[in-house]
């Protein structure tokens, strides 16, 4: 593509920042559009931006004061900014023989174009989402057992059950941002108008083990739901059960109270 801001450098920095739980890209400038899937922009003196909207954004050979005045210009469209933003830097060299791809810690291209940006965009930025909710998956895994054999051990409802809705709760809401924003596992839109970049993406894809990390966060994320619904209908039978006791008692004591009165209160 002619003109296109990194075109002439032979090295430069990628840095991905998971900023928000969402961007409302809709509402962005169009001037300085570059490409549509994903959204990518001029930025600062010669690098470039790609917005994603489920919250990351990855800037490449951008300065700090760029980034920052880059980032700014973001504040009005962001839903749940973080208070901590995720990021991860990858530096990318341009090397016209040899295979494209990652080479140690470097990520090596053939040519410096917008498709090759947005592939690496796509990566960068997954793997960004995926760095972020792994910590707290995990977290919420290894609560979830000991929180389940507590209150099965107890065998009635406390307080603690509490605790089982919202591990519910957190894991659906993950799963919703991963699967039904993130689409992690899908393949990205650039690659159906530019297939020879196939090639390229799968082994990032395999670098940064995408595919792997979804699946074992995927299967926490059943478990933690299975065992924690597994919990609470436990629990909704126990106090079923002691409600039917609480009515046996009742009637028990009915019909001694009226046997009192006819054996009784009738001599």
């Amino acid at each position: 593509m002619s003109g296109f801001p990194l075109e002439d450098l032979s090295s430069f920095r990628a840095r991905a920042i998971y900023i928000a739980e969402r961007i409302e890209t809709r509402s962005l400038e169009t001037a300085s559009v570059l490409g549509i899937t994903p959204l990518t922009f001029t930025a600062g003196e010669s690098g470039c931006a790609v917005v994603f909207r489920y919250g990351v954004v990855v800037l490449f050979n951008l300065s700090a004061l760029e980034e920052v005045s880059f980032l700014r210009q973001l504040e009005g469209l962001l839903s749940q900014r973080f208070e901590h933003a995720d990021a991860e830097e990858l530096e990318i060299r341009v090397q016209a023989d040899g295979r494209e791809g990652m080479k140690g810690s470097r990520c090596y291209l053939k040519e410096v174009d917008l498709e090759r940006i947005q592939v690496i965009a796509e990566i960068l930025a997954r793997n960004a989402v995926l760095t972020h909710y792994e910590p707290r998956v995990a977290e919420a895994f290894d609560s979830i057992e000991p929180l389940a054999v507590e209150i099965k051990g107890r065998g009635r409802y406390h307080k603690r059950a509490k605790e089982l809705l919202s591990h519910i709760g957190e894991s659906l809401l993950i799963e919703q941002k991963m699967v039904g924003r993130v689409e992690v596992g899908e393949k990205p839109e650039v690659l159906w108008d530019s297939p020879a970049l196939e090639g390229l993406y799968g082994r990032l894809e395999d670098e940064y083990e995408l595919r792997e990390r979804q699946i074992a966060l995927e299967r926490k994320l059943a478990l933690i739901s299975r065992t924690a619904e597994t919990v609470l209908d436990l629990l909704q039978t126990w106090r079923a059960l002691r409600v039917e006791w609480y009515i046996v008692i009742l009637i028990v004591f009915e019909i001694i109270l009226t046997l009192y009165e006819m054996f009784v209160k009738g001599h």
